[in-house]
């Protein structure tokens, strides 16, 4: 069996038959050089299945499923919830917050946020990558660009753990809630009277993980580590 993975967004079952798209096609046959009657896998929110390639037709491979090869399981619910950084640093957070365990990414707009614009479509491209890389079922998904007081408002509720590197609080203790959100400020942090309005909410936690002041980037990784370890102990 092929150790290539490869997200499909529709259904998958036994005997399934269907084509890749050109991107996957080209990947699968002229990169990884997988030939008719060979085997890789698909994955999505249902399960992971092994598919045989049926034919590689003007550089389309269409492939049937053969088997199934695990079922989804529940995974926790971690939220990241970031100021959009410079493109380089940005990447490397969604990638590799992805290969860590977050399910769902919230950027927010605060008075401090340099970059103001997201590209939507090539963040979907590293979640997507970077969950075949890793393994995971479940592709995490990535909201719409909104207001930090927007969030503030939407999440009233939820529990969240405030990246703050004013507070003396270093423990943890969130007695395995879920969903879990993880607050992560701008590059140049939030404002005071962001910083007001953050911990004001209902279940929010401040949490200094380091007493150096860490990048938005090196910060969100830290954290979210931090979290999936204590979950899975």
């Amino acid at each position: 069996m092929s150790n290539i993975r490869l997200f499909f967004e529709k259904s998958l079952s036994l005997n399934f038959n269907s084509k890749l798209d050109k991107t996957q096609s080209h990947y699968l046959s002229k990169v990884m050089r997988i030939n008719v009657g060979q085997s890789f896998s698909l994955f999505n929110q249902s399960g992971e299945w092994e598919a045989k390639v049926q034919s590689i037709l003007k550089g389309i491979v269409e492939f049937s499923i053969i088997k199934k090869l695990r079922s989804a399981s529940n995974e926790k619910e971690i939220w990241l919830a970031f100021a959009p950084i410079k493109l380089n640093y940005l990447n490397l957070m969604i990638q590799k917050a992805t290969e860590i365990g977050v399910t769902r990414f919230i950027p927010i707009l605060t008075e401090r946020t340099i970059v103001r614009k997201l590209n939507e479509k090539r963040i979907n491209k590293i979640i997507i990558e970077a969950s075949e890389q890793s393994n995971r079922l479940k592709v995490p998904s990535l909201d719409k660009l909104t207001k930090l007081d927007t969030f503030l408002k939407s999440n009233q509720n939820t529990n969240i753990i405030f990246g703050d590197l004013n507070t003396d609080n270093k423990k943890i203790d969130f007695n395995d809630k879920d969903p879990l959100c993880i607050l992560i400020g701008p590059e140049g942090d939030f404002s005071i009277k962001e910083r007001e309005n953050i911990l004001k909410l209902k279940n929010i936690l401040p949490l200094k993980i380091n007493d150096n002041i860490l990048r938005s980037e090196t910060a969100a990784i830290s954290m979210i580590s931090i979290i999936s370890f204590n979950l899975l102990s």
